[in-house]
């Protein structure tokens, strides 16, 4: 390990040991494909991945922060793998200067001992000619990912502190991002670098129509956004304005994708994604259990749900401000008595935008925009067993019902993702009034463009005001110092 004068310095070490680790393992790939040269053992342990480690020994006492990350919880060595260090040198900076700045931290780095899989560095790539080598070949000579060492343990709390080992620096490893990363352009058919830090998930695809209208005519004005990335391939910017756009976006190849994304980038690197998650509390773990890696500032749930009160009408909002999780998908991993709270300032932020968006005054607004509790099924034909679910329905107070509001949230709680939930309701199932095709096309062309907007709005609120919004009712007593 070289020890590092300053965060700069340490970011780019890791580059260089990155880069150098990527360049040899596909040295040896195109050799192999070549001549079926294997690697020798010295040559192996060039395919690593870069080790950086924080060294905290205080002769005082701690300095008093109210921040939510970046400070110790105890002296001692935090270390961390990681990968892709150029794509995540502000995260890395962020962390890395109030701990050695405030902290008087001591920071090293070097290769580390867990070997980077061959397939996160050739995916998509022709130039090898991987695809003239039968996998099973290659994972006799090459590193291939191994599930024992990809987990959450970190994440879940589940690591022991270990004497004279190092604590975690972070919340994921190298090995543990790079899986992530792949699965994000497995599932989004877009790649993972176009992902941005305020992301909207909906479970509608009339969204993702109406996010593509507003983005594109965000372009045309030339304003702070400059390109729409769509899902299975079309790129949207100032050269192609005047093509038919929405049309060409309809007939890309976005549903190949199972759940595709839309990228609206900005120059300054704040812009946003809406990711269509589909139906179902499942969908929503996979696609959050890979955002998280990014570290994203906020995800925002803009979708339908159904109303349980009679006084709601079709097209009122739901704000969630608690969760009866009965999905029943983590109940293993974060059990459903663990409460999920709001974070304030994302409800400030959501309804503030509700207000301007529907020019309504506070009052006025009471009457369509409810707070109160969501319960999501991971069933969506719950109705059917309404004799056993109405007790706990009524008990709860809920308002709305979905299937993946709970989910939503309840990961950000557990990835330490700030999130938030807007609803619109699209049907009472409890009152008959249920969605038919004619009644629920009004209500689409009239709900979804305010709704998003809504969320949108909701975004722009908290990125002009610089909120906090990492709270520090996401971290517990022994967190990783990295947020």
């Amino acid at each position: 390990m070289i020890p590092c004068k300053s965060p700069q310095e340490a970011i780019d070490r890791l580059q260089d040991i990155h880069a150098a680790s990527v360049q040899a393992l596909r040295d040896a790939l195109a050799r192999f494909v070549q001549a079926r040269t294997p690697p020798t053992a010295e040559e192996r342990l060039r395919f690593r991945y870069p080790e950086i480690r924080v060294i905290y020994a205080p002769d005082g006492p701690p300095p008093v922060s109210q921040r939510a990350y970046a400070k110790f919880n105890a002296p001692g060595i935090y270390a961390t793998t990681v990968t892709q260090p150029a794509e995540f040198q502000n995260y890395l900076l962020e962390n890395l200067t109030p701990l050695v700045e405030e902290y008087g931290a001591q920071v090293e780095v070097g290769l580390s001992e867990d070997e980077m899989p061959y397939s996160y560095i050739v995916d998509g790539a022709t130039d090898i000619g991987l695809g003239d080598v039968p996998p099973q070949e290659l994972a006799r000579w090459f590193p291939t990912p191994q599930l024992t060492s990809v987990g959450d343990e970190i994440v879940d709390g589940e690591f022991e502190f270990i004497t004279g080992q190092s604590r975690p620096l972070a919340l994921y490893t190298g090995l543990r991002v790079d899986y992530s990363l792949k699965r994000l352009t497995h599932y989004s058919g877009t790649e993972w670098r176009a992902f941005q830090p305020w992301i909207l998930f909906t479970n509608y695809a009339r969204y993702v129509d109406e996010f593509v209208r507003w983005a594109i005519e965000q372009i045309r004005i030339g304003g702070r956004y400059i390109r729409l990335i769509c899902s299975g391939g079309i790129t949207i910017d100032a050269s192609n304005l005047n093509d038919d756009l929405e049309a060409i976006v309809a007939a890309s190849p976005w549903r190949k994708f199972q759940m595709p994304a839309y990228h609206l980038i900005s120059a300054d690197g704040q812009g946003i994604t809406l990711v269509n998650i589909g139906v179902g509390p499942s969908n929503a773990k996979n696609i959050t259990d890979h955002l998280a890696v990014l570290r994203p500032h906020c995800w925002l749930m803009v979708g339908h749900c159904g109303g349980l009160r009679q006084s709601q009408r079709i097209g009122d909002y739901v704000l969630a401000h608690a969760y009866l999780r009965k999905d029943e998908v983590l109940d293993r991993i974060l059990p459903a008595d663990v409460p999920i709270p709001p974070i304030a300032e994302v409800q400030m932020s959501i309804q503030q935008a509700a207000m301007e968006v529907t020019g309504e005054s506070r009052e006025a607004l009471k009457r369509r925009l409810r707070t109160g509790t969501v319960v999501s099924f991971s069933d969506r034909n719950w109705e059917l067993y309404w004799g056993r679910e109405r007790r706990l329905i009524n008990i709860s107070r809920a308002i709305g019902v979905d299937m993946e509001s709970c989910m939503i949230a309840a990961q950000g709680f557990r990835h330490r993702v700030p999130y938030g939930t807007l609803l619109c309701v699209s049907d009472k199932p409890l009152h008959g009034e249920i969605k038919l095709p004619g009644s629920a096309n009004v209500f689409y062309a009239r709900a979804i463009g305010e709704h998003l907007k809504i969320g949108i709005a909701a975004i722009e609120k908290m990125r002009l005001d610089g909120v906090v919004l990492h709270s520090r009712k996401l971290r517990s007593f022994d967190e990783p110092p990295f947020r």
